[in-house]
């Protein structure tokens, strides 16, 4: 009898254990966490909150290193001005995926940092989207 209790209790503790952590899982899931791109002495900040950005940029896109600041700065001109385009158009191009444009002025030294998140968040809305800029 005493066994057969405490094999019962045991079940019920396996059992609330796997719920709470099986809820832990989905709350974290479901989390979106905000990558905040920003360069503090030009006073310039892009929030993005779009789930999987961030385990984007921390897993698949390459380091920070691997291009230099000019590549990301021309490749991030041509991608501004192609989403742009689009953010234009919400008729022809999905609005909630553009919803805005970027102001992006190609006068504006705005450092590494800034640029390569700006880079990478255009690479995975092609990865996440499964659209082309180009």
């Amino acid at each position: 009898m005493i066994h057969n209790t405490l094999l019962l209790l045991m079940a019920c503790f396996i059992m609330f254990s796997c719920k709470t952590n099986k809820e832990n899982l989905n709350t974290k899931k479901d989390e979106v966490e905000a990558v905040v791109i920003a360069n503090d002495s030009l006073e310039y900040e892009i929030i993005i909150i779009d789930q999987g950005f961030s385990v984007y940029l921390n897993s698949i896109a390459k380091p920070k290193w691997y291009y230099s600041e000019a590549y990301y700065r021309t490749k991030n001109i041509l991608y501004v001005t192609e989403w742009n385009i689009r953010a234009r158009q919400p008729g022809r191009y999905n609005a909630n995926l553009y919803e805005q444009p970027i102001n992006y002025d190609q006068q504006i030294n705005y450092g590494l940092e800034v640029n390569y998140k700006l880079f990478n968040y255009f690479k995975f809305v092609e990865y996440k989207y499964k659209v082309r800029f180009f």
